[in-house]
Parts: structure tokens; sequence; C-alpha cells
């Protein structure tokens, strides 16, 4: 039964919104006459299908954050875990919800549960807001009988992935505002303050140092062609993203990104992270190991690793064990290798991905709080060392005056 978003007036004339359930649009202004109310609108609130089927979203159009879907699924997990049936469940969670967007969403899955569709297959009505892996796992949930374990495990899941991100932003926060706040200092130095001053001089004919007169070069090229060349870095920056559209340049790149310096392990540590802990989550709630394979490749963002996993897949469906199919590529880490060999001798394979993805969490959690530090002494040093080439290129003219003075 469709869910319509109504907004209505009583015979007070007090204004009411919210959302009924009901076969029509005309279906539902008729039960809320019979409640004594005067539809001012109503309107579905399901997503309008194409003609392949495939779910439109408008380009900013609202999405369901990181943070609102760990508490949805947290609270509808806990919900399940006092008894309460699926539908009184999604019927708190409506009720309790403060943005319409989530309203929305809440109602037109509990509108699809009560025409006796399953959870999963509602949650896939909204592919924006809900990921394949996500439904993947409550499908699985519903099969083996244990729906409220797995959104638990699942809200864990989210809430770890979710701090994780938040600490690796947190990390480098500070290094971007230092890199904005140091360009818009050089910036105004060289186009405001330098021709200010040193125009002074120049007016006495005096014959001004090498380092002033490339300072007043570089201030005069920067006022007359920065737009240029601001210009040129965002086209640059635009073909560069169009170039990784093509997927033989794009794998080059994020394989050039596995070896590079410093990142390199970075971006092994981030992408292992995520695939371990994707890969613990999936089989620890039952689902099997190829489909969890799959599932756990999606969430890599480097195309490379990507692949490997997709070469690993393929021998672990030819009877070789996932321990031994990793470690034919050189970019997993050894210990996560050895973890999920201990984990299929010993039959304790999730737990063992749980551990073996908190480490990785770690590990990544370290590198990233290390290429911060790095690039915070870096980035200063740098700031430092550009403010005092104008400000010597500026005192050096007030330097030699004096001498001439005396």
């Amino acid at each position: 039964m469709p869910a319509f978003r109504y907004e209505a007036i009583n015979g007070d004339g007090v204004t009411s919104k919210g959302v009924l359930n009901a076969d029509s649009a005309r279906a539902a202004r008729s039960d809320l006459r019979a409640q004594g109310l005067v539809p001012v609108s109503v309107e579905s609130i399901l997503n309008q299908a194409d003609a392949g089927g495939a779910k439109k979203r408008a380009l900013f159009a609202e999405r369901l954050s990181s943070v609102e879907l760990a508490l949805f699924t947290r609270q509808l997990a806990s919900l399940l875990e006092a008894g309460l049936p699926l539908e009184q469940c999604l019927s708190a969670l409506l009720e309790q919800s403060e943005r319409t967007f989530i309203r929305d969403i809440i109602a037109s899955i509990r509108s699809e549960v009560m025409a006796g569709a399953a959870l999963s297959d509602a949650l896939k009505q909204h592919p924006n807001d809900f990921a394949e892996i996500y439904c993947a796992l409550v499908a699985s949930g519903e099969q083996i009988g244990h729906l409220s374990r797995v959104l638990s495990r699942l809200a864990d899941y989210i809430e770890r992935r979710n701090a994780l991100v938040q600490k690796v932003k947190l990390a480098f926060t500070y290094p971007a505002i230092v890199t904005v706040v140091a360009f818009a200092i050089v910036i105004f130095l060289l186009t405001y303050v330098v021709p200010q001053i040193v125009s002074v001089f120049a007016n006495t004919k005096q014959k001004l140092p090498f380092l002033t007169v490339m300072m007043l070069a570089i201030s005069d090229f920067v006022r007359a062609y920065g737009w240029l060349v601001a210009l040129i870095v965002v086209t640059a920056f635009a073909l560069w993203r169009t170039a990784l559209k093509n997927p033989d340049v794009k794998m080059r790149w994020h394989k050039w990104l596995l070896t590079a310096p410093v990142y390199g392990k970075f971006e092994r540590s981030l992408n292992t992270a995520r695939f371990a802990s994707t890969l613990a989550i999936t089989t620890g709630s039952g689902v099997p190991i190829l489909r969890a394979l799959q599932t756990s490749r999606e969430t890599l963002s480097n195309v490379a690793m990507r692949e490997q996993v997709e070469d690993a897949t393929a021998s672990v469906r030819e009877g070789v064990g996932l321990a031994r199919a990793l470690a034919a590529h050189k970019h997993f880490p050894p210990m996560l290798i050895h973890m999920i060999r201990a984990g299929e001798v010993t039959g304790e394979l999730p737990a063992m991905l749980e551990r073996a993805s908190s480490a990785q969490e770690q590990d990544l959690e370290r590198r990233a709080l290390t290429i911060a530090g790095l690039l915070e002494p870096v980035l200063i040093l740098a700031m430092g060392a550009v403010v005092l080439l104008i400000v010597l290129a500026v005192l050096m003219p007030i330097i030699e005056i004096n001498q001439l003075v005396r």
C-alpha cells in the first residue's frame, strides 16, 4: 500500500502534517475527510521510477547521511530485540523521526512491508540511501531468522566506519586549513603589500636589489595573470577527472598510488581496512564466501586492489583457500593473510576477520596521524620561507637607503 505525505486543516483551522497509507491519492483524501480534516495537499512519497525501473534522484537531492543510517539501524535493531513486530518498529521510528526526508523513507519502507514485501526488498527501493551490502546483510538476517542480531552487527559496522572516517578527516583538517591560510596570505602580500611598499623605492630611481626586482615581477605576474593561472589549474583538474574515467588511465593511476612514497602505505591501509571490515560483517552474518567477496570488493576505492580481489574470488571459486588466493597479490598485508589462514584452519573466519579489521583500522589511523604530522611542519616551514623572502624583498631597499644616508 503506497504512502502519502499530507497537509490538512481541521475544524479549528489548525494545519496538520503527516503520513498515511492508502491505495491511491483519492483514497488518502477520503480517509482525511473521514477524520474531519480538509486535505490541502496529498503527495506520494515514493520515488518516481524511470522506464528502466531505476529510481530517479536529482543531483542535489537529499540523502540519508551515514550518521542517520547508523541511528536508524541501531534503533531498528533495538526495537526488534525488544520483541516488537517489524511493522510496529517502523511505525515507532516514523513517529520519532524529525527530518521530513527520513519520515518519508521510513513511511515508504513501512508501506512496502505492510503490503507483504520483505524488509530487504523494501530497502532496495532506495538504492541511494541503502547500499547493496546493507540490503544483502538484511536479506541474510531474514533468511537465517536473526534479523535483530544482524542489524545490531550492521549498526556496529557503520558506527565503527563513521568513527574511522571522522578520525581521518580530523587528522587532515589542520593541514588543509594551514594550506588555505598560507595561500591567502601569500597572495595578499604579493598583490597588495609588496607593490604598495616597493613602489616608493622605485620612484626614487634607486637601483633595487635582485630579490626585490624578482618579487616585483612575481607580483606583477600574479596581478595580471593570476586569474589565468587559476583557470589553467581548474581546467587541468577537470581534464584529469575526465581522463580518470578511462579504465586504463584509472588503473595505471591507482597502481601508482599503491606504490607512491609515503601515501602508498596509507592507500593500502585504507582499502585493506574497508575490505577486512566488510568481509567480517558479511561472513559473520551468514553470507556465502563468494557473495561476501563480491560485496567486499565493491567497497574498495582503488580499482587495482579491486581487480586483485576479483582474481582472488575466481581462485576461491575454483577451490583455492582465501588466504592463499589473497597471498598471490602483494598489496594485502601479511598480517591479514595470516589471520585469514588461522580462521580457515580453526573454522572461526569471521572472528579472525574482525580482529584483522580492527588491526587495520588502527594502522590506518596511525598512518593518517603520521602523514598529518609530517604535513604540518612542512607547510609551516614552506609558508615561513615564502613570507621571509617577501619580507627580505621589502627590507633590502630600506637597508640600502640607511647605508647611503650614513
